[in-house]
């Protein structure tokens, strides 16, 4: 297995420079490993997966020590947020990043062969066990082409990603993520629940909605509004207690301090980890919000 190239914060430190380089080391010697002859190669990566297996072992169990105490808890969190070590519990397969995340990088996988036939595929949503995109270009409509472009992405998609059990397409149309107060209005249609009026959503604290058990949080700057599932994509806790910086932006989690873009969901302290947005209307300065 490939060693994952890490994800970097906005502070540069001599630690992710000096994994870069090991990664890189791990990945040419792989590379050379794939070019032996087919007995030399299977020797080779049964020694791999041998020496994976072993670690896996010990990590699996150093986390799980530590999960079950108290103050390892704290300790584990902090950890992870250091590329190099998130990177080796990812290879092992003992953190995964959110789901989002991973149906995208997917996406990026089969795009160069999207593109080989004239056509491009975009993520628009993850919606439960179904992903939701639009095709672009020659594969764009109902031909023969456009079913099967689909199909490649939905086999890929359910083979890097169990937990997608297939994908739906979306209208060739724009669908902006961000909603501005004065160009958005829409009609009332089943599954959008009626939430507060823009003005009543502060700009430095979260507006947390709820309906039928599924809870939201919705946040305000400037003239947009966003809505996202009340889940912090770190380790799952709400967000309703956050704080939002209105200078820049940004929201900090009140359990481990994560800090996420208040309006794209974008996660500054690990960018493998990303606020999940949900449907979102603003009518007759009304805000509306799909919970479903």
């Amino acid at each position: 297995m490939t060693a994952p190239v890490a994800d970097q914060t906005a502070s540069p430190s001599a630690v992710p420079s000096e994994f870069e380089t090991l990664a890189k080391k791990v990945d040419d010697a792989l590379a050379a490993v794939r070019a032996l002859d087919p007995a030399a190669r299977g020797t080779a990566m049964s020694l791999k997966d041998s020496i994976e297996a072993f670690h896996k072992l010990a990590l699996t169990t150093m986390v799980k020590r530590l999960k079950d105490d108290e103050h390892g808890r704290g300790l584990l969190f902090s950890m992870v947020d250091a590329p190099e070590i998130y990177a080796m519990l990812a290879l092992h397969g003992i953190v995964r990043a959110d789901l989002r995340t991973r149906v995208s990088r997917v996406i990026d996988m089969v795009r160069p062969y999207m593109e080989s036939h004239g056509g491009d595929v975009e993520l628009v949503d993850v919606q439960g066990d179904r992903a939701i995109v639009r095709l672009h270009g020659s594969c764009n409509g109902c031909s023969m082409s456009a079913v099967t472009l689909r199909n490649s992405v939905e086999e890929a998609l359910k083979e890097h990603v169990p937990e997608i059990s297939g994908v739906d397409v979306a209208p060739n149309e724009p669908t902006p993520a961000l909603v501005t107060l004065e160009s958005r209005t829409a009609k009332s249609k089943e599954g959008w629940i009626a939430g507060p009026n823009v003005m009543d959503i502060a700009t430095d604290r979260p507006y947390r909605l709820d309906d039928n058990g599924v809870s939201a949080i919705l946040t305000r700057r400037d003239n947009v509004v966003q809505a996202f599932r009340n889940v912090c994509a770190h380790q799952g806790l709400p967000l309703d207690s956050a704080t939002i910086d209105p200078e820049d932006g940004t929201l900090t989690c009140p359990w481990h301090g994560f800090r996420f873009d208040c309006i794209s969901g974008e996660c500054f302290t690990s960018p493998k980890a990303m606020l999940e947005p949900l449907p979102l209307r603003v009518e007759n300065g009304v805000v509306w919000v799909r919970l479903a």
